[in-house]
């Protein structure tokens, strides 16, 4: 295989990477636990916290309501790293790309 071939398919790799990296970024992820749903994006940006019946927690419930909204965060970033590794594992492993 000539270089210029190389050059070229290499070029396509990092075309086919970059447009399913940009579907990933365009995804909603939804975490929830309880009364919490977070909602983020594939660049894990948290886009939209919903606390179902807010008005009804006390000052002691707070810590609590806290913790929820941290698990649910945590759950949709790991659906992220999911559907992250799920599509772009076909490129293979490049240390620092996502």
């Amino acid at each position: 295989m000539n270089i210029q071939a190389m050059m070229k398919q290499a070029q396509k790799l990092q075309s086919d990477m970059l447009k399913v990296k940009e579907e990933i970024d365009n995804m909603e992820f939804l975490g929830t636990n309880g009364l919490v749903t977070v909602k983020l994006n594939g660049k894990k940006e948290v886009v939209e916290v919903k606390i179902k019946g807010e008005d009804d927690f006390s000052k002691d419930d707070l810590e609590m309501l806290q913790d929820m909204v941290m698990l649910a965060i945590n759950e949709a970033m790991k659906q992220i790293d999911k559907v992250t590794e799920e599509k772009m594992g076909r490129f293979g492993s490049i240390p620092g790309l996502f």
